[in-house]
């Protein structure tokens, strides 16, 4: 499989204090800022260490803290070693 093919894979990050009392706060304020802060945070962390333009986030997700992003398999590795990121993982289509 060529290494520069874009796949989606899915980025899980470390214990993040900020982000565990975020999503404390059950109000429709405190969702509202728990979705800023990760989006925010997520955006940050592939800018960071990617080159703009090389990848495109889908989603992120709050119930983990965690998001959805197409690219390489080597641009995964680049992320594996990140210090805010815990694991990524290629999505496994189910066939």
């Amino acid at each position: 499989m060529d290494d520069s093919e874009s796949h989606l894979h899915f980025v899980f990050m470390n214990y993040d204090p900020q982000y565990e009392r975020l999503r404390c706060d059950k109000s429709k304020k405190g969702a509202q800022q728990l979705d800023s802060y990760l989006s925010k945070k997520h955006d940050r962390i592939l800018a960071d260490n990617l080159h703009s333009g090389t990848y495109k986030k889908t989603i992120s997700l709050v119930i983990v803290d965690g998001f959805a992003v197409e690219i390489t398999d080597h641009q995964a590795n680049v992320l594996r070693s990140a210090k805010e990121v815990r694991i990524v993982e290629k999505n496994q289509e189910l066939s």
